[in-house]
């Protein structure tokens, strides 16, 4: 790879030496530094990895991107040979650099990418479903992981930094993946990780108030605008016509934006919806109208499940897909911890979700009340060393919305989980709702369903797809999920043994 070629389209300056040595490598971590590598060094929150220069080139690095001046005693000192390039962004460089470090993969793929403030991850593994439905390989990277074929890789970012991302495209591309979806975040826009990309669909779900404050976003206008860098840089550009902000995020965009509604006219249009509780079957009925036509079951609850399969419908209606793969694909949907319904019967639903803020806890509370519950038990907590606001508001949610909130651990961290109960307890007493406080979150989850009474609706929330529990800084094993179905085993074998 010439770094010439790699950032052709990108303004830069060659302040020291010759730019025409091949590299075989990209790095931005000093201690991945040897021969026949580019160091882009960048001015992070608490590193300047251009204060690493002169040790990445001790390694034997002879080219080197940079952000900032140089000065000139500086780059004498470096070894004979040696080149340094200065660019604007060095992380728009090193998306550019890692997509020519592994051959430009997303161009041999059809790139969809959603993003918006909710719904992000549901709506990605609802177009996932249906494409592999029809028959497709298809690649997946957000929240709960990059999926390629059968492996799901942890992330630490819902949009990975660059590097990483191009090194996964590569892995879908060598698996024979024909379409990639990604949740693309407004971090993952604003720190340059998606530069480079050429996305063929990108939907906007929806925005609201989040995200806000350090290390984030300066304010919402900011969040707006980084969100909307994604319509200006895919082919087709979806959006949710119902969401109050649609006229600015249209002008924003930057092309013709095709739109999807509920409420008014719209190019694909949600008409009829029922909500469906059965002992095998919870979720929504509807029919897609406009420039698609199709009824579809999903087996997911909520209004704004039908915002997300009506978005999935319609980027899946430009690829010519059998409409009763798209059908089933949805009928049969899973996601991991977004309104999982993990256990469903005569004697209670059980329902698994990621909601960890009073926003997505008010939200998903009021869809389940909409399926009309014998009760509405919650099983939540709240994480430790987070704003004190979050545990209050959804403590206040709880007390107003669920009929039951059972009081437990989520991710205590340093935090005693007492502290916290003690903090939730203080703002649901206020409203009069009914609590009990179980600190074990495996008890408090027994103890849900032991006690259900017939038609009763269980709501486990905060951890959704998190596989373990942080206490005192160390990982323990722990999937809501898991619990429960050994819940129910245990119930319903000691009722074959009566």
């Amino acid at each position: 790879m010439k770094i010439q070629t790699a950032l052709k389209d990108l303004s830069y300056q060659i302040i020291w030496g010759e730019a025409d040595q091949e590299v075989k490598e990209v790095i931005y971590d000093s201690r991945k530094a040897e021969p026949e590598t580019v160091f882009v060094c960048m001015v992070g929150a608490r590193i300047d990895s251009h204060d690493f220069m002169q040790e990445v080139a001790e390694k034997g690095c002879r080219l080197f991107v940079v952000e900032k001046e140089i000065p000139e005693e500086q780059l004498q000192k470096l070894p004979e040979g040696t080149s340094v390039v200065r660019v604007d962004s060095a992380r728009e460089a090193l998306a550019h650099l890692s997509a020519a470090r592994f051959g430009f993969p997303a161009e041999k793929m059809t790139c969809i990418g959603v993003t918006g403030t909710k719904g992000k991850t549901t709506t990605t593994y609802m177009i996932k479903a249906i494409l592999e439905a029809a028959g497709k390989k298809v690649g997946l990277i957000g929240t709960a992981g990059a999926v390629i074929g059968d492996r799901t890789y942890p992330t630490m970012n819902t949009t990975p930094e660059s590097y990483e991302l191009q090194h996964y495209f590569a892995q879908m591309v060598e698996e024979g993946c024909e379409y990639m979806v990604m949740e693309v975040s407004s971090q993952g826009l604003k720190m340059h990780r998606v530069d480079g990309i050429n996305f063929d669909y990108g939907m906007f779900t929806n925005i609201s108030n989040d995200h806000i404050g350090p290390n984030e976003h300066a304010d919402f206008a900011e969040y707006l605008y980084w969100k909307c860098q994604l319509l200006k840089k895919c082919r087709v550009a979806i959006v949710n016509r119902d969401d109050e902000h649609f006229e600015g995020i249209c002008r924003n965009a930057g092309r013709k934006v095709f739109t999807y509604s509920l409420e008014q006219d719209a190019d694909f249009m949600a008409k009829d919806i029922h909500y469906v509780a059965e002992p095998d079957f919870v979720g929504l009925d509807f029919d897609v109208t406009g420039q698609y036509e199709l009824n579809v079951k999903v087996n997911i609850p909520g209004r704004f499940n039908v915002y997300n399969a009506l978005a999935a419908v319609a980027v899946c209606s430009y690829f010519d897909l059998p409409k009763d793969r798209i059908c089933h694909a949805l009928e049969h949907l899973y996601v991991n911890g977004r309104m999982e319904i993990v256990h469903t019967s005569k004697r209670c639903t059980v329902i698994v979700d990621y909601a960890h803020n009073a926003i997505s806890m008010e939200s998903l509370l009021k869809t389940l009340r909409d399926y009309h519950p014998k009760r509405l038990v919650c099983v939540f907590g709240c994480g430790g060393n987070r704003s004190k606001d979050r545990r209050y508001s959804m403590g206040e949610i709880g007390g107003k919305l669920a009929d039951l909130s059972i009081l437990t651990a989520d991710n205590s961290r340093y935090e005693k989980v007492e502290d916290i109960i003690a903090d939730i307890r203080g703002s649901i007493e206020k409203t009069g709702g009914k609590f009990v406080e179980i600190p074990d979150r495996r008890e408090a989850i027994r103890y849900s369903i032991v006690n259900a009474q017939p038609g009763d609706m269980i709501a486990v929330i905060g951890k959704g797809h998190e596989d373990y529990q942080e206490i005192n800084g160390v990982r323990y094993p722990f999937l809501d999920r898991q619990v429960i179905e050994e819940v129910v085993t245990e119930l319903e074998k000691s009722q074959k043994e009566v």
